[in-house]
């Protein structure tokens, strides 16, 4: 599982930062999980974080990862909308 989280095209980091800030509505990418975090109430910090339980990681990653996709899907409505004119 651990492998998962594996950008598969190492050059989109910088892309894939820029679109977290964004849904978190922050100015720093590295900062952008630790807002989401403590907007829904989670103690996350940097380093080592294994004393949050599934449900509070989850509570993070759901929030980033879903608004991502949420976002991702909506550039590329766009783009279709573009093409077609």
């Amino acid at each position: 599982m651990a492998g998962r989280n594996k950008i598969l095209v190492p050059e989109a980091r910088a892309g894939l930062d820029q679109l977290k800030a964004k849904v978190v509505h922050s100015s720093n990418p590295e900062q952008a999980k630790f807002e989401a975090a403590q907007e829904v109430g989670v103690p996350l910090k940097k380093g080592y974080n294994g004393q949050l339980t599934s449900e509070q990681a989850g509570k993070v990653g759901g929030r980033l990862g879903g608004n991502m996709v949420r976002e991702l899907v909506k550039m590329a409505q766009e783009n279709l909308k573009n093409r077609q004119k």
